[in-house]
């Protein structure tokens, strides 16, 4: 899959996200089901923060000078919201309130950084050359951090309808 392909599957996972939250007042955005689980403002908040950290640790990566030995795998156990994974801190959400506007111009923001990335690589073959270690599913080449924004996203969307049904 080349880098327009991604970028394209990027495009409309975020527009389904987009679509998803549209027309969603503050309390509607910061109502919890539960203590135990986010609201649909955290739940976007979580995937811009983790965007964001996605591409340090690319740039991380892309720096290293030893190309990586590892093989590509699948990341569709993504999906499965069967398997649950405790957020790290780094991109867990905070308990701040948001409106509809905060989570367009949090995700829109991180998007804009990944493609800012995609655009200024020279070799975008150097994502498939080099790996970093993810907290969950170990040693990952780079383009596989990028392929599971989309996955990690759509896992959330479901997220997200489930605290639709509620308010």
């Amino acid at each position: 899959m080349d880098i327009l392909n991604i970028k394209h599957e990027l495009t409309d996972t975020r527009a389904e996200l987009l679509a998803l939250i549209h027309g969603l007042n503050k309390a509607q955005i910061n109502k919890k089901r539960s203590d135990d689980r986010w609201s649909i403002g955290q739940i976007c908040e979580h995937l811009a923060k983790t965007e964001e950290t996605y591409v340090y640790v690319i740039r991380k990566g892309i720096s290293r000078a030893e190309d990586s030995t590892i093989e590509a795998g699948s990341l569709n156990v993504m999906l499965d919201r069967s398997k649950k994974w405790q957020a790290p801190d780094i991109v867990a959400p905070s308990s701040d309130i948001f409106d509809h506007d905060d989570l367009v111009s949090m995700l829109n923001h991180s998007r804009k950084k990944l493609f800012e990335l995609l655009d200024s690589l020279d070799d975008p073959t150097i994502l498939s050359k080099r790996h970093f270690s993810h907290p969950v599913f170990q040693d990952l080449l780079l383009i596989e951090w990028i392929k599971s924004i989309p996955l990690h996203e759509k896992r959330h969307m479901e997220q997200i309808k489930e605290e639709l049904q509620d308010v």
